[in-house]
């Protein structure tokens, strides 16, 4: 599912099962050695596909550790992004010479729980959900929205290692699967130009909704 929403200059690996006898780095296996099941599974699954993406590049296998709020440390010249939510994991990498960052996320399309939009969205887009759940109902245009603002963060923090609230980017979604992020936080790309925002695409398919941006 999530190819169709990034260029071809991007590699992507998902799974909607955990396979069996996935295995660990050593130094991955210390990361999560007092993680519960559940964490375990998600955390060396998503490994699995990022390696595998990988390997779809030419990069060889090797350990992925975490960084700077847990984001992924990708291979040198290379960036990535992983998501993982129930029933759903996957992977997408590049060559950096290609792509600048990369932010994915899935969610259930189901609506957020309740108190959660206030908490994640701006008076302007809880306006914006009411008029796109009129005119399209049936999608749970909400937690889009912050499956969106996730996958926002995702390629921000690569390129400027500094937190992005909920409040700092605000977003417009298009029923035929695209949204664009106008940032508000002073950030640059990795050229030194200014970022001003993001344009996205989105899917719901088999219950999941699946956003993306490639820079």
């Amino acid at each position: 599912m999530i190819e169709q929403l990034l260029p071809a200059e991007v590699s992507c690996v998902e799974t909607v099962t955990d396979p069996p006898r996935v295995g660990l780095f050593p130094e991955e296996e210390a990361i999560i050695a007092r993680a519960v099941g559940k964490r375990r599974q998600e955390f060396t699954t998503a490994r699995w596909c990022a390696r595998q993406a990988l390997s779809r590049i030419g990069v060889e296998p090797a350990p992925l550790l975490t960084g700077e709020r847990g984001a992924p440390l990708w291979p040198s010249g290379i960036v990535g992004s992983i998501t993982h939510c129930a029933g759903y994991r996957a992977a997408v990498v590049a060559h950096q010479e290609k792509v600048q960052s990369l932010g994915i996320d899935a969610e259930p399309h189901e609506p957020l729980p309740d108190g959660v939009l206030d908490v994640v969205s701006l008076p302007a887009e809880r306006t914006h959900l009411a008029e796109l759940s009129t005119s399209h109902p049936g999608t749970h245009w909400d937690r889009i929205l912050f499956c969106g603002k996730e996958s926002v963060y995702k390629t921000w923090f690569p390129l400027t290692h500094e937190w992005l609230g909920f409040e700092d980017a605000q977003l417009h979604l298009h029923p035929e699967g695209t949204f664009t992020a106008q940032l508000r936080k002073t950030g640059a790309d990795r050229t030194g130009a200014p970022l001003t925002g993001f344009t996205g695409r989105w899917l719901v398919d088999d219950g999941l909704i699946i956003t993306a941006i490639a820079l």
